[in-house]
């Protein structure tokens, strides 16, 4: 079985510009894939159920993203064959780490599928599936770096310098929804444009939260905060700086103090897993409608 792609993301900036009347919040924010990717494998099974075969021993299999998609999916197939899967999820993106991972497993998860099922869906209608499954599905399902409004659905293809990024991971998870319910986020931030992003970059809205509440994200921020101005991504718990080359990247990586997990990894603006479906034959490529 060769394996697809789920690729991690780092939001750039994250501006809170409000809270709806049905709970969630006007966002404003920039995503940019990263060449970190968990690798997700589909064992098709005609006449058998969905099942997830492997996978992070911390998620139950009937919560995984993979198998919601995977149902999900399987209910848009009109020729009534039982479509059957197993699915085997190798994580390389830390939980509850602000980097996408389950949104991007539940993406490849669409994309996937509907190429090996045959189902012949578009990328619009695989983007509208995803966002039943979390607001950041759709960028990973159409696969481009994006800016994204609204709850993240309302997405702008853009293209991002591709830097060298390194990210760390200080070993916690932070509960995103404890950030967005916490009284003192910001919620209020005033709205700009992508060239004003593009001069200016935006900050994180959600990171004074996250700080006060996560000393290790605090920690971690401050310790990398010494070589590069860093960031935290989406609510954390992961936080990122751009380098100038790999060099120095590799040699700040080899500091990163015990007990934290780094990653040296480069900006992508297509995701790998476009690239996949690519390979995966013209047959798929034709039914996915790109």
């Amino acid at each position: 079985m060769d394996p697809w792609p789920a690729p991690a993301k780092l939001n750039l900036f994250l501006h809170v510009l409000g809270r709806r009347p049905d709970g969630y919040h006007e966002l404003q924010t920039a995503f940019q894939f990263v060449d970190l990717c968990d690798e997700i494998s589909f064992d098709l099974r005609p006449h058998g159920p969905i099942v997830r075969v492997e996978g992070p021993a911390e998620v139950p299999p009937w919560d995984d993203l993979t198998v919601r998609a995977a149902q999900r999916l399987q209910k848009e197939q009109q020729t009534g064959r039982p479509l059957g899967v197993g699915i085997h999820v190798r994580k390389r993106i830390p939980l509850g780490s602000g980097l996408g991972g389950g949104s991007s497993d539940a993406a490849t998860t669409l994309v996937a599928l509907n190429a090996l099922w045959g189902l012949g869906l578009s990328i619009d209608r695989l983007a509208y599936l995803g966002l039943d499954l979390g607001a950041d599905v759709p960028v990973f399902v159409r696969g481009r770096a994006a800016w994204a409004e609204g709850i993240g659905e309302e997405i702008t293809p853009l293209d991002l310098p591709e830097l060298t990024y390194v990210v760390i991971y200080p070993g916690c998870v932070v509960s995103t929804r404890e950030i967005f319910q916490a009284p003192e986020l910001t919620r209020n931030s005033a709205a700009i444009t992508i060239r004003a992003f593009l001069e200016s970059d935006g900050r994180n809205d959600c990171e004074q939260v996250v700080r006060a509440r996560y000393p290790e994200v605090a920690a971690a921020l401050e310790w990398l905060g010494q070589f590069a101005p860093a960031r935290l991504t989406g609510t954390g718990s992961c936080v990122y700086a751009a380098m100038g080359n790999f060099e120095r990247a590799q040699k700040l990586l080899d500091q990163v103090p015990t007990g934290w997990q780094g990653f040296l990894v480069q900006g992508r603006n297509r995701s790998p897993l476009l690239e996949r479906l690519e390979r995966a034959g013209s047959s798929a490529s034709g039914r996915t409608r790109l």
